[in-house]
């Protein structure tokens, strides 16, 4: 099951980044969980300085912008 992990204070960027790599992750059609990360502290420790960032299992994939949802599938799937 992968883990995938929204980094944002709940902007709106941060919210359409959420469906988008829910509703990517549904298209996959893999087992998967999301999780919302909105403290600040947790955010930096993970060394994201722009937000929304997107993490898979643990490891950010990218922050600072929302990406189309072909690069998400991509992303999520973990395929290049």
């Amino acid at each position: 099951m992968k883990k995938i992990q929204v980094l944002g204070m709940g902007c709106a960027k941060c919210a359409r980044l959420y469906a988008a790599a829910e509703a990517a992750a549904k298209e996959l059609g893999i087992k998967y969980e999301m999780e919302k990360i909105d403290d600040i502290t947790r955010i930096t420790e993970m060394g994201v300085m722009m937000t929304p960032a997107l993490a898979i299992d643990g490891e950010v994939k990218f922050s600072g912008r929302v990406p189309s949802p072909e690069e998400l599938k991509k992303i999520i799937s973990g395929t290049k």
